[in-house]
């Protein structure tokens, strides 16, 4: 009997053992938040992935993804279906809470991340820290604010829809995952390629969808390797640059609120629900950091 034909290996998908539904779970809802990373204005996917303890294991399968192939597979099965879920089933609601709700939308994805920087700092420091660690840290905080700073202000233009472009979209979500605090979707509101992303995920056409995928894949696999080196000769650095761009994509996403759209009669709601959706955000970051230390998987 060869291994696909023994049933124990169709079992480690279908089946999870006692105790690990949720972790199961937890990686879904996990996954799914990245996914919003990838569609969501000022938010970085990759961040996410960090601030949640999956970054390095998403870049060391990547980088080496014949090395416990299936039980990595088995890993990140909950987390890809999640993102999925964010990605294409809350493309309709994230866009019309967007468009209409935008303020206490990115306040409640600002007050996440910051729910979750604790245990960030944290991990950055699990290994040894040191002062040089702390200069990087607000160096790469500087720099990284500067960079989308000035990326918002002077790059932008409207490029033609077509199979190249569309391979570059999926060549910046791919670099917003191996890059933590680069936001893919900025870039891709001021190349004009947002709105049509959108909506090609809303009707999941594929001549959009392939080539941003096919895009994705090959930026993935050409950089995965490099990344995944960095991390094991020089871990503590790179964890606290990563701490400082998270921290100036987090204060970035705050500047893009549209105060001067709101009428006067309506700012002290739009006040109240902004720092409602932030202290829930903050909640729920912490409380998914908790459980995350409660279930280690």
């Amino acid at each position: 009997m060869n291994r696909l034909q023994n049933p124990a290996f169709w079992n480690c998908f279908t089946q999870l053992p006692e105790g690990k539904m949720i972790n199961w779970i937890i990686r879904f809802v996990k996954g799914a938040l990245i996914g919003t990373g990838f569609i969501l204005p000022g938010v970085s996917g990759g961040a996410l992935a960090a601030i949640f303890g999956l970054y390095e294991k998403i870049i060391g399968f990547i980088a080496h993804i014949t090395r416990d192939f299936i039980k990595n597979l088995v890993f990140f099965i909950p987390v890809g279906l999640g993102a999925l879920f964010g990605m294409f089933l809350l493309s309709h609601p994230l866009d019309f809470f967007i468009e209409h709700y935008e303020a206490p939308v990115l306040w409640g994805f600002a007050g996440c991340i910051m729910g979750t920087l604790p245990k960030l700092w944290k991990d950055a420091g699990k290994i040894k820290r040191a002062g040089k660690h702390i200069i990087i840290t607000v160096v790469s905080c500087v720099c990284a604010f500067l960079f989308l700073f000035l990326a918002g202000k002077y790059f932008g233009s409207n490029l033609p829809q077509n199979t190249g472009t569309w391979c570059m979209a999926g060549v910046l979500i791919a670099l917003g995952v191996l890059i933590p605090g680069m936001s893919p979707s900025n870039f891709l509101v001021y190349l004009g390629l947002y709105k049509p992303m959108i909506e090609a995920f809303k009707t999941f056409n594929v001549s959009v969808l392939l080539p941003i995928m096919a895009g994705g894949a090959a930026c993935l696999i050409l950089f995965s390797k490099i990344v995944d080196y960095l991390f094991s000769k020089i871990y503590t650095g790179i964890f606290h640059c990563i701490f400082g761009i998270v921290l100036a994509s987090t204060v970035m996403i705050i500047p893009g609120t549209p105060w001067s759209e709101v009428p006067v009669n309506y700012a002290g709601v739009v006040t109240i629900a902004c720092a409602v959706t932030f202290v829930f955000g903050c909640i729920l970051g912490w409380w998914m950091c908790r459980l995350e230390d409660a279930y280690k998987s």
